[in-house]
Parts: structure tokens; C-alpha cells; sequence
């Protein structure tokens, strides 16, 4: 993706134990950088997570998750982790991502996730006061 289309970036440093024998980040670390920045994206939008989903009875599940490798990462690079959401569904909220090194892009995916009751875990609709703050926040409209 575009690093245009992306309001939030996350700053990130490859650390020792991320790399594997072949001197690159270990694949699934990709998706631990992934949920880092969304914790941060939420923060940014001055959501506390979990804490003000919760009040509302509900909470996030992942359920999909695409990455695409285009350039590894190695030891003791900075990496800007865009986040953005490219799709707001009725219960669900579909993170665009795009990994960096400088100008170079090295990961773009997507992670799904959706909104669901705590206790039964039936999807819920988004509260409409996260609409709102994503929708104010994004520079890019998100699909609906």
C-alpha cells in the first residue's frame, strides 16, 4: 500500500531476539509488530484498550489475518508500521498494514477483527462512538 493512504505510523526497532538463523525476522514476529501498532493506533485515537470497549460489553476477536513479505526486516532496523481502517463493516473493523525501512516497503496485510458480546461472543455491532472516532480520524474514508 501507499504510505499516503495511512494517518498513523508506529516507530518500531528490529530487536536480537526477532531475528531467526537466517538473519531476518522471524515471520510470525511480523504479526506481534501488526498488534503493536494497533494498540498504539487506538491510543492515538484516545481509546484505552481494552477498558472502553469493555464498558459497552463488548471486545475484539481476531479473525483473519494476510500478510505479504516483499523485503526482510534484520537486526537493529527501524521499522514505521502504518495503520489504518480500510473497512468498517457492521461488527467488524479491518486494519490495512504496511511495514517500512525507510522508504522501502518490506510487509503489507490486513488484520480483521470482529466485535462481539464478552461473555457469549456473538458479534455485536461497532458502537457508534468508535465510527465516529475512526471516521473523524482517518484521512482516507474507510469502505462501509
Amino acid at each position: 500500500p501507499s504510505r499516503e493512504v495511512f494517518s498513523f505510523f508506529h516507530s518500531l526497532r528490529v530487536r536480537w531476539a526477532e531475528v531467526d538463523p537466517q538473519s531476518i525476522v522471524f515471520n510470525g514476529h511480523y504479526l506481534t509488530y501488526a498488534d503493536v501498532a494497533i494498540t498504539e493506533y487506538f491510543r492515538a485515537l484516545g481509546i484505552r484498550y481494552p477498558a472502553d470497549l469493555s464498558r459497552d460489553g463488548g471486545d475484539f476477536f481476531a479473525i483473519k489475518t494476510l500478510l505479504e513479505y516483499l523485503a526482510p526486516a534484520r537486526f537493529d532496523d527501524e521499522l514505521q508500521i502504518g495503520i489504518r481502517v480500510a473497512r468498517l463493516g457492521r461488527s467488524s473493523l479491518t486494519f490495512a498494514l504496511g511495514i517500512w525501512r525507510g522508504e522501502q516497503a518490506l510487509t503489507s496485510g490486513e488484520v480483521v477483527y470482529v466485535h462481539a458480546d464478552s461473555d457469549s461472543r456473538t458479534s455485536s455491532p461497532l458502537p457508534e462512538w468508535l465510527r465516529q472516532k475512526i471516521l473523524s480520524y482517518e484521512r482516507s474514508a474507510p469502505q462501509q
